[in-house]
């Protein structure tokens, strides 16, 4: 719904519909395991865990920390994980003992590492196995109050579990990390004799406002900072997704495709949140850059709906194998996490069959703010404001902006994070309590959000805005360029100059073609003077591109 106030544009959500108080996690993951107990919640490779041992492995482990650990409720336990079976155990049971989860990045260095744990004040860990030599560099410099360690396959049954052992072994090729002293193996504290409830009462804290997750932002701008994401603003979330999607998604019988990190807020909040309170089956893929790994995951599991990103959207077009799939019982294709580029979204709908519904989200929303209805997709939109969602788009000195007009997007909701977490002087919100996006964005009157750009990336060429994204998917839709990116870069004469870095299909492909391409196609100070061609872009650990990174490496 829009509102018109003197010219001022505001979008508003319709009115969350649910009768449910549930005030914490805990009980909405309590709920699910009773309702759906012989269902299966989450599957990785060929192992399924059902909703009934989820809950059983997630006391478990609860118990362990209360009785086992010195840990107390509000603690700040990190979860340094891929995409395997531990992680939703891991964090239901380490919220049902009353800590925070802070989600860790498992490619993290050891000083990216440290820093993180410094800042949310870490506690507790559990590790990869493949990770142990990081966290023990960060060990020295902070010793933690309990570290658990977890192999590829420690909820698998024998043999099945030694034999994806020794491949792991076999992958490392001697290089053996010793065990971590004092750690102990996530497989003891799911041992069978915990099977009963915590000496010590449930702890009071983990309900409402109190913080359930630090969710440390993707650094795309600048120093990554922890958004403090309370039970009540994760719930919300969860409610408000379910509210778009529950007329395309059956309670209870949906199969969904993980490949992107669970420890990503993305990926948190619609499988781990969403696909369990509604009882779905979510599939859980440890490493999508294993293109045939993953794309025989998929023969063997028929699957309603897939979760991704631009870059995978477009990398999965590029198999042969992928296409040849059968997509009979795809009915959803979500990307959120950054733009979708226009050319991909029609590779992946003439492969598929299945349109790709574009929403859009930040850290510190936990993340959904808008989605397109599935059944009113618009291709260069991110849909329409979630349930109880305000919006609205500011100029440099904060005045809101009219309808059409490109302008900071502002966000108002129960989803909204709390704050960051040790960082007082990051000012994220104004003095009415708008959270500030950073992302240019345009409100039309019929109630739909284009975003332009993020603010910080958009170039000022002779005083002309340009936008990234704009030339990115140009450049992106010929036929020879696998990817694109465009920053700009300091110039005397202009202030600054659009400068496009290219993946390209084909050694033939060059400057000049490029350049000609985008004459045709954009006005004259959009064009980029100069390209540079690469074998990769750098990313983030969902796959965006970095184009901080690329400014850097420039200057």
């Amino acid at each position: 719904m829009s509102r018109d106030d003197d010219s001022k544009a505001l979008l508003e959500g319709p009115a969350l519909k649910t009768t449910d108080q549930a005030d914490s996690i805990i009980e909405v993951i309590e709920h699910a395991c009773e309702r759906f107990a012989d269902h299966a919640a989450f599957s990785c490779l060929g192992r399924t865990l059902y909703y009934r041992e989820l809950d059983r492995l997630t006391r478990r482990f609860a118990t362990w920390l209360i009785e086992e650990t010195p840990l107390e409720p509000g603690d700040r336990f990190a979860v340094v994980l891929p995409n395997i079976l531990q992680y939703p155990v891991a964090v239901f049971g380490a919220l049902r003992a009353g800590l925070v989860i802070v989600n860790t990045n498992p490619l993290y260095s050891a000083d990216e590492m440290h820093h993180q744990f410094e800042d949310a004040g870490v506690r507790g860990v559990l590790v990869f196995e493949g990770m142990l030599n990081r966290v023990r560099q960060v060990l020295e410099r902070r010793p933690l109050a309990c570290v658990v360690t977890t192999g590829i396959a420690d909820l698998h049954q024998t043999p099945r579990r030694w034999a994806l052992q020794l491949g792991m072994r076999w992958k490392a090729r001697g290089r053996h990390e010793p065990a971590i002293p004092g750690s102990v193996s996530m497989r003891h504290t799911l041992r069978g004799a915990l099977d009963r409830p915590a000496s010590q009462e449930q702890p009071c804290w983990g309900r409402g406002d109190d913080p359930a997750v630090l969710q440390y932002t993707g650094g795309t701008t600048g120093t990554p900072k922890g958004a403090i994401l309370t039970h009540r603003n994760l719930i919300a979330n969860m409610r408000q997704t379910g509210q778009v999607l529950s007329d395309v998604l059956e309670v209870g019988r949906e199969v969904i495709i993980a490949p992107l990190p669970v420890y990503h807020i993305y990926t948190f909040t619609v499988n781990c949140m969403f696909g369990c309170e509604t009882g779905n089956h979510s599939v859980l893929i440890p490493d999508p850059r294993d293109m045939k790994r993953f794309i025989r995951t998929l023969k063997k599991q028929p699957f309603s709906a897939f979760i991704g990103v631009n870059p995978l959207f477009a990398a999965l077009c590029r198999q042969k194998a992928f296409c040849q799939l059968d997509f009979s019982r795809l009915k959803l294709s979500v990307s959120g996490g950054m733009a979708l580029n226009n050319t991909v979204a029609e590779r992946w709908e003439q492969a598929t069959g299945c349109r790709v519904l574009e929403g859009y989200g930040m850290t510190e929303t936990s993340p959904v703010v808008c989605v397109n209805p599935p059944d009113d997709m618009r291709p260069g939109y991110i849909g329409r404001p979630v349930a109880d969602t305000s919006l609205r788009v500011v100029d440099d000195e904060g005045r809101t902006l009219g309808y059409d007009e490109p302008g900071e997007l502002c966000v108002k909701g129960p989803q909204v994070m709390a704050g960051y977490w040790c960082c007082k002087e990051e000012k994220a919100f104004d003095a009415d309590g708008w959270l500030h996006s950073g992302d240019i964005a345009v409100l039309s009157r019929d109630g739909f959000v284009r975003i332009v750009d993020r603010k910080k990336d958009m170039i000022v060429t002779s005083g002309f805005n340009v936008y990234p994204n704009e030339v990115e998917e140009v450049l992106t839709a010929h036929p020879q360029v696998s990817e694109a990116a465009v920053i700009g870069m300091p110039d005397e004469e202009s202030g600054e100059r659009v400068q496009a870095y290219i993946v390209a299909r084909s050694d033939q492909l060059d400057a000049e073609t490029l350049r000609k391409w985008c004459r045709e196609r954009l006005t004259g100070y959009k064009v980029p003077r100069s390209f540079e061609f690469r074998h990769d872009l750098p990313r983030n650990n969902v796959g965006k591109i970095l184009r901080r990174s690329l400014r850097d490496e420039s200057l």
